[in-house]
């Protein structure tokens, strides 16, 4: 059965689209925000509860780990017994494990509560696209998802920030205790507001799948996560590896002989579908690689405070927050695919302005270079979004859903290590050898020479990401047939 999206859907009630967009945000905001939020509270942690910091990260790296490796098992579980239950279920499991990990005596049954939470993050995280596109007309999708980037940015930049400034107040376990109220209000309006769609017909979960994939995501990450202190040539990290490719294979192999599988994979016979994830990844890629960078620049070259920093590292969410909504609008009018492009021609601008920045840029000088990047990836993100939860008939958006939050995951991973690990090796290939203390150590000049070199490498990313998008664009003029659907066969 094929679904068109250019159509409205008589069966749902679109009156009540913004109450259903409430009730999600507010799911989507706190598992978002939580990603975040306990980052400044790590140094308290590891006072408060006796440890070091190599255990302490796990709760972060924990919860993030847990979160990413669920998503697509939850995506699936949704659009077989209904997203609304299964988002409602993940809002209650994610709001107890709040309580949970605020009460937590020692930092190990934290890391074990911060798993737990993360199980519900994955579910609101991974659903929560699905049920605002089938809750909004198909003309007003782009603006809808454009939104829901708004938030998912804004709790990305302001979780830091409520984290200290409830550390500044309260002890640390006010920063899971802050969920509760949030909570059961958010669980309340989905279950008076998020329309219930039944799926069709008896369906069956692949579990054979499912924890392929689960064993294939967690050694990805865990090597990408590990990597970047152990380095990427330990034995280990190149078990994690080959873990990753062969259980992949192994996905690959089952997902294909599977009658009802986990991800369809003829689903990525159609081209655009595909493109879009890709370049979405590579955006990410980029963002988060050069995000985890700018910090170092600004306090060790120009020397800023960390206040300062702060202030200045929040104009690339800022931006996206507030074009995002726009792009997802103007998406509607024009089409996704020529403001992608768009977004991803401006990404590139902004990109190739950074690779100009030295030892004595201004700070209105940072904030010209830094805009366009803010800007590119409000205009790309939504109407990417949108093409991609366009592509596919109910049954699969839940799916859909998981992909497009698992691919914002993997480009945020894979930029932090592989982008991270250019830099450094540029910085010490300029200082002429390796420094003890790592490249944040190497002198100014070097630390520049570095930044100049791996944002053009951003810049040839960004290009390959245009490119494709532009044969997208070509694409689906040729064929002249409107969106691409992906019925029953694939086609």
């Amino acid at each position: 059965m094929t679904i068109k999206h250019t159509t409205q859907d008589k069966s749902v009630d679109y009156k009540l689209k913004w109450y259903v967009m409430a009730a999600v945000a507010m799911g989507v905001f706190l598992g978002t925000i939580d990603g975040s939020i306990v980052n400044v509270a790590l140094p308290t942690l590891v006072r408060e509860l006796n440890t070091d910091f190599p255990t302490v990260q796990w709760v972060v790296l924990g919860y993030l780990l847990a979160q990413a490796t669920l998503m697509l098992s939850v995506g699936r579980m949704g659009d077989m017994v209904g997203k609304k239950p299964v988002y409602t279920i993940g809002f209650v499991v994610f709001t107890l494990g709040s309580v949970m990990c605020g009460l937590a005596p020692n930092v190990h049954l934290l890391i074990a509560f911060r798993i737990f939470q993360a199980i519900g993050a994955s579910m609101t995280a991974a659903l929560g696209m699905a049920i605002v596109t089938e809750a909004f007309p198909p003309n007003e999708r782009g603006k809808a998802l454009g939104i829901m980037g708004t938030i998912v940015s804004v709790g990305i930049a302001v979780g830091p920030t409520i984290g200290g400034m409830i550390l500044g107040v309260f002890s640390w376990h006010w920063i899971f205790f802050v969920n509760l109220p949030i909570g059961i209000i958010g669980i309340f309006m989905v279950i008076r507001f998020v329309p219930n769609f039944k799926p069709e017909g008896r369906q069956k979960f692949d579990f054979l799948g499912a924890g392929a994939m689960l064993v294939s995501l967690l050694s990805l990450l865990l090597a990408l996560t590990l990597g970047q202190s152990l380095g990427f040539g330990n034995t280990f990290i190149l078990v994690l590896f080959g873990t990753f490719v062969l259980f992949l294979g192994i996905f690959i192999a089952l997902e294909l002989r599977i009658k009802q599988p986990m991800i369809d994979l003829r689903l990525f016979r159609n081209t655009l579908f595909s493109i879009n994830l890709v370049t979405g990844v590579m955006a990410f890629i980029a963002l988060s690689g050069t995000t985890i960078l700018i910090p170092f620049y600004l306090e060790n070259v120009l020397g800023f405070n960390p206040q300062k920093v702060g202030l200045l590292m929040a104009t690339i969410p800022v931006f996206l927050g507030v074009i995002a909504p726009i792009s997802g609008s103007l998406s509607d009018r024009f089409g996704t695919r020529p403001i992608t492009l768009i977004g991803l021609a401006v990404l590139m601008g902004g990109y190739f302005l950074m690779s100009t920045i030295t030892a004595d840029t201004t700070v209105l000088g940072y904030i010209l270079r830094i805009l366009p990047i803010g800007l590119g990836i409000g205009i790309f993100q939504s109407p990417n979004n949108s093409a991609v939860m366009g592509t596919v008939p109910r049954e699969r958006l839940g799916v859909a859903s998981g992909l497009l939050s698992l691919s914002r995951t993997l480009g945020q991973t894979t930029g932090i290590a592989a982008v991270g690990a250019f830099w450094a090796a540029r910085v010490f290939f300029h200082n002429g050898s390796g420094l003890p203390g790592g490249a944040t150590d190497a002198p100014a000049a070097a630390q520049v020479s570095g930044l100049h070199d791996t944002f053009v490498i951003l810049v040839g990313l960004m290009l390959v990401a245009f490119s494709l998008a532009a044969y997208a664009v070509w694409e689906e003029r040729r064929k002249k047939t409107g969106p691409i659907l992906v019925g029953e066969h694939g086609e």
